[in-house]
């Protein structure tokens, strides 16, 4: 089995020397508007590879009470403790999410799947599918482009959608019309499950 995230030191290198580009400072655009339409508060939501938690902490600010959140380094878990202190301590795991068991009726994608080498996707897949409750879906945002040196690892909706459906009967990939003008025209969203009611 070939490394997964590279390694907890170098992504806590990355947050303690500030290199993460990734991070937008706010709740994704289309994360957002997703999660407003939702009705029912009391899901059981995960959030893998979190970073500052920005999706965390808004799910957090408007209701949410069961929102788990996992991240190999812990710098971006004490970010989220220090900036939203009513978010619950034993919510902020460490680890290492292809070891994660959990059942959850929303697992929320934004960013960790490009952060992952292109050789284990289908692994990613897999485990996303094992995590889901019956019913439950994936949800969030991909990069649709490509980049020459990774992490991020880019992709194409057309890799997405064969990745996706040799495990699951419900793919929907849209390319984002909400997505901040740095990534407009760059990102799909995805809403994937074993059936969409």
């Amino acid at each position: 089995m070939q490394e997964k995230i590279l390694d907890q030191d170098y992504w806590s290198n990355r947050y303690k020397e500030n290199q993460t580009g990734w991070d937008i400072g706010r709740c994704s655009s289309p994360l957002q508007a997703y999660f407003d339409q939702l009705k029912d508060k009391n899901i059981e939501i995960l959030i893998p590879g979190a970073g500052f938690g920005h999706e965390a902490i808004y799910l957090h600010s408007i209701g949410f009470t069961n929102v788990q959140v996992i991240d190999l380094a812990k710098e971006p878990l004490d970010f989220i403790a220090s900036n939203c202190p009513t978010f619950p301590r034993h919510h902020l795991n460490q680890g290492d999410f292809f070891k994660h068991e959990g059942n959850y009726d929303l697992i929320v994608e934004q960013t960790f799947f490009c952060a992952l080498t292109p050789s284990i996707r289908e692994e990613y897949v897999q485990k996303m599918k094992s995590l889901l409750a019956k019913d439950g879906k994936l949800v969030g945002v991909l990069f649709n482009r490509a980049f020459e040196n990774g992490p991020p690892f880019g992709g194409t909706v057309e890799t997405y959608y064969s990745l996706f459906q040799a495990h699951f009967k419900e793919i929907n990939l849209a390319t984002c019309y909400n997505s901040i003008p740095e990534r407009a025209g760059s990102e799909v969203f995805i809403r994937i499950s074993d059936g969409f009611h």
